[in-house]
Order: C-alpha cells, then structure tokens, then sequence
C-alpha cells in the first residue's frame, strides 16, 4: 500500500514539475490565495502590535508543495497583492501601509522561508525525511522569517533593548508556531514523495 502512494505522490510532483507557465503561475495564486485565508485566523496580544495568526503553516506547507521558486512565487504574490489592494492581510486589510507597519518584515520573510524551503526540499531527497522536513521548517520560521520579522519591528517601534524586542515579537509565537510547524511538517511529510529531485 506505500508503494503504491509513494508512486502517486511522486506522479504529482513529476506533474507539478511538468506544468506550462500559466499552470504554474495558477498554482502559486492558490498557495498565495492559503496563505491570505491563513491569514484571517488571527489573535491579537496587548504587548505587541504583531499578531499571531495561522500564516506560518500555510507558508511552509505551500514552499514543500509547490517547491523551488514556485513556493516563494506563492508567496511574493501574497505580499505584492495585499501591497496592490487584495485585503488579504490580517484582519483583511490591504495597502503599502501593511507591509511599512510593524508586520512588514515578518511578510518578507515568508517569501525567503518560502524560497529556501522549496528549494531544499525540492533539490535533496532527505530533505523530504520526517526528521528533515522538521529541521528545515524550525530553521525556515525561526531564522528566515523571524529575523526580518523582528529586525523591522524593532525599526518600527524604536525598541533597542533585544529583551523586549524578543517579547515582543518572539517569544510569545513560540508555542504557536511549533504547533504550526509540526502540523506543516506531518502535512508535508505525507504529500511529498521520498524519491527524486526537481
């Protein structure tokens, strides 16, 4: 029975990889269009003008499907719309102002978490491990995408003290984002196929 959908789960990827332009193209406005639905199941805290929301799962899930290029594709076309007028942001909102906001920094990063997950996971077959799936997500979210998250919130709000900045935008995501991580991982883990690069 695993052969069986492993064989399927790799005539999907194949197929992905094989697509015309527009397909592909068609396929990164759904992972954007995840990731704008994401979006909009948010939390707000009152020490922090981020908000938690469920953006983080969708980005991850959408780079491992989608892969190299076409998973930061996804996801600059999440960015470059909200930017353009789609309110799709959280709290569907819309506008430069969103991504010069406090955020701002957190939504480039989904586009290089996207662009170094498609990429690994797509180029090296262990990459698609259970255990490496997992590494590579903890390092997605926690390094490329908090990075900027946090450097930008610190310009934003002018908090210099990197204790505060981290509880600020940091520490109180942890927890979720682990959930979030793992359930992006068990997701990526049983679509992707355990054989071939792209």
């Amino acid at each position: 029975m695993e052969l069986v959908f492993e064989r399927y789960r790799y005539r999907a990827f194949e197929w992905r990889k094989g697509l015309a332009l527009p397909y592909k193209v068609a396929l990164a406005m759904l992972g954007a269009g995840l990731i704008g639905l994401a979006a909009q199941v948010r939390f707000h805290l009152p020490w922090t003008p981020v908000p938690i929301t469920g953006q983080t799962f969708a980005v991850l899930l959408t780079a491992v499907l989608l892969g190299r290029h076409w998973g930061g594709i996804a996801a600059g076309l999440y960015a470059v719309l909200g930017v353009a007028g789609l309110p799709w942001f959280a709290g569907a909102t819309a506008g430069f102002a969103v991504l010069a906001g406090p955020s701002g920094g957190y939504i480039v990063g989904f586009v290089l978490a996207a662009l170094f997950l498609g990429h690994v996971s797509d180029r090296y077959v262990r990459a698609r491990s259970w255990y490496g799936l997992l590494a590579l997500m903890l390092v997605a979210d926690f390094v490329l995408l908090f990075g900027p998250g946090l450097a930008w919130l610190g310009v934003m709000t002018g908090v210099a003290d990197p204790r505060q900045l981290l509880w600020m935008g940091l520490v109180p995501f942890v927890p979720g984002e682990l959930v979030k991580i793992l359930a992006a991982a068990v997701t990526a883990f049983a679509l992707a196929p355990r054989k071939g690069s792209w």
